[in-house]
């Protein structure tokens, strides 16, 4: 395929996903909204997006306080380079961590519970005042994902996938085209990244996600299903 066919895509791909960011934070389609981001291996893509299209957009990072000092350090980065306005950090409440969680073992005996408790319960607290959120989740990630839409309504909520149908090339390219600065981990293999107990380097056939909770059948946190399953309503 020639290169100047894959930039058209790319442009169509990446025009459509601003259009949808400009719905959600410009017009307020589903009433107030908010950006979720793992600062991971490929949140610059979309945070890249809003701080063109809102910068003023409220950003939630979920600091579970497992996470890698990179992720830290990566999320500080972005922030200041993209002139994010209102990235709020939110953090496991501290009374529950020291009454399940005291050690930071948690995750060893049971992972769905300190899931629960460092991302999934900080998370649902911090979108309490918001009718939408927007995730950049793709589908290409793992075969769970495979036949995710780009609007949801979940939980009460609407969730808005705007790189939904965007390939690993395609986001790729995306970072290459505006020279955005890479998680430092993703040169050491790591193409999804979480908290650090639970997160491994991913073999080139693996699919992204292989890495999270390795070893396990678990490949969410939690934070994307509802009643034991992944919700994939169309809205």
């Amino acid at each position: 395929m020639r290169p100047e066919i894959d930039t058209v895509a790319l442009d169509v791909r990446a025009n459509h996903a601003r259009a949808m960011l400009a719905d959600m934070f410009l017009d307020q389609a589903f009433g107030p909204a908010a950006l979720v981001s793992s600062f991971g291996a490929e949140a610059a893509v979309l945070l890249h997006m809003v701080s063109e299209v809102a910068p003023d957009a409220p950003v939630i990072f979920v600091d579970t306080q497992m996470l890698f000092q990179e992720t830290l350090d990566y999320q500080l980065e972005l922030t200041q380079r993209f002139g994010l306005k209102d990235v709020r950090r939110v953090t496991p409440d501290s009374v529950a961590v020291r009454r399940n969680d005291i050690f930071g073992r948690l995750h060893l005996k049971d992972t769905d519970a300190c899931c629960a408790l460092r991302k999934t319960a900080p998370l649902a607290g911090a979108l309490s005042g918001f009718d939408a959120w927007v995730t950049g989740r793709k589908r290409h990630q793992t075969g769970d994902r495979a036949d995710m839409k780009l609007i949801e309504a979940t939980d009460g909520k609407i969730k808005v996938n705007p790189l939904a149908h965007w390939s690993r090339g395609d986001t790729q390219s995306y970072f290459a085209r505006h020279e955005l600065p890479r998680h430092p981990l993703v040169e050491t293999g790591f193409r999804s990244i979480g908290c650090a107990p639970c997160t491994s380097p991913v073999a080139a056939h693996e699919d992204d996600r292989a890495g999270r909770w390795r070893g396990s059948h678990k490949d969410e946190c939690g934070i994307h299903i509802v009643d034991g399953r992944i919700v994939r309503t169309a809205a």
